[in-house]
């Protein structure tokens, strides 16, 4: 398998150095405007070659990510399908999707968002294993090619994370609370605490391990971020929004002496967070004839998804015809195969399990 990759930070080192050790046969070419950075990919075995162009980097490639700054990313992808043939899966890895998805309508795209970033960067600080478990967003659209779905899908999950379908809009929404939002706060608390180390010296220097652990990400790459709250500004101001009602909410516990409950509440929902992902069970196949058309894949992918049900793998054999298509997907967990099983005959394919 010949994967490109363009850009190689720590994203996309992560994806060489992670292909090569888990996808037998993977051969990564990288691209980017920083010859010193390819260099150091090639020095540490992320990628075995450098492209060039785009179109030396795409050629005969049967996956290409592009790993770049959110503001970047609509006109490299752009690039990438035009230098790509009909073969070509081109996906992204970047932290907003609905305004990449909605101005990039081809079957060869699907959007991606790996939840394994870092505060650091660069390509010295790849790894080979950061995706290992790592949630890993896909967000097809209508259009998006089942069989090329199936691939990116695959190799995912052979990387070791844990794909899951979304549709964009969905997922900025997602993003906002579990990753945007965590941002805005810890540069407000930083400023704050600052602000307070100017009125009281050294009184504040020692500062304690909550207020690390909820500062970490304050100030985070600039360029970067600036591009993601840009482009995600909606959705952020929704969620600060929220944000600040439940404050007004806490403001008049704190004033009645009412903070037991508000307290208990919120390690109840964190448990059931990180719960959320623990194994459910065991692996159970589902089998669907399908009509061979476009979106039929991402139709299915985005109903389970939005319905919290988990596709661990999948597997699609067009008929002899190609009027129409075996799909299978594996999901784990008794309940989850079972409401697996509904949602797809409610979309009306015939569906068996095993």
């Amino acid at each position: 398998m010949r994967i490109a990759v363009l850009g190689v930070g720590l994203i996309g080192g992560s994806i060489g150095l992670a292909a090569r050790e888990h996808v037998e046969g993977a051969e990564v070419v990288g691209f980017g405007r920083d010859a010193e950075r390819l260099q150091g990919a090639l020095d540490r075995g992320a990628i075995q070659c450098t492209a060039g162009s785009v179109e030396d980097a795409v050629e005969g490639a049967e996956l290409c990510f592009v790993c770049a700054p959110v503001g970047a990313l609509p006109e490299l992808v752009r690039a990438a399908l035009d230098a790509s043939g009909p073969d070509t899966l081109v996906t992204d890895v970047g932290s907003t999707k609905e305004e990449l998805v909605r101005r990039t309508p081809d079957p060869r795209f699907v959007g991606g968002h790996p939840i394994a970033g870092a505060e650091t960067a660069g390509v010295e600080h790849a790894r080979a294993d950061l995706f290992q478990d790592a949630l890993w967003y896909l967000t097809p659209h209508a259009q998006s090619g089942g069989l090329l779905y199936e691939r990116l899908h695959r190799f995912v999950v052979e990387l070791g994370a844990r794909p899951v379908a979304v549709d964009a809009a969905t997922h900025d929404r997602l993003v906002a609370v579990f990753s945007h939002l965590p941002h805005v706060l810890a540069n407000v608390l930083a400023s704050q605490a600052a602000a307070r180390l100017s009125e009281h010296g050294e009184a504040l220097r020692q500062v304690g391990p909550s207020f690390r652990d909820m500062t970490r990400v304050a100030g985070a790459n600039t360029a970067m971020w600036s591009d993601i709250y840009r482009s995600n500004r909606a959705a952020i101001v929704d969620e600060i929004r929220g944000f600040r009602r439940a404050l007004d909410e806490v403001e008049r516990r704190l004033e009645a002496g009412e903070v037991e409950d508000w307290n208990d509440r919120a390690r109840d929902d964190r448990r059931t967070l990180l719960e959320a992902g623990a194994a459910e069970g065991p692996v159970h196949e589902l089998r669907l004839t399908v009509p061979n058309r476009p979106g039929i894949v991402a139709q299915v992918a985005l109903e389970l998804g939005r319905a919290g049900v988990n596709i661990l793998d999948m597997a699609l054999a067009p008929a002899s015809d190609m009027r129409t298509g075996a799909m299978s997907v594996w999901i784990a967990g008794d309940a989850q195969a079972q409401r697996a099983h509904e949602l797809i005959s409610a979309l009306g394919f015939p569906v068996g399990a095993e």
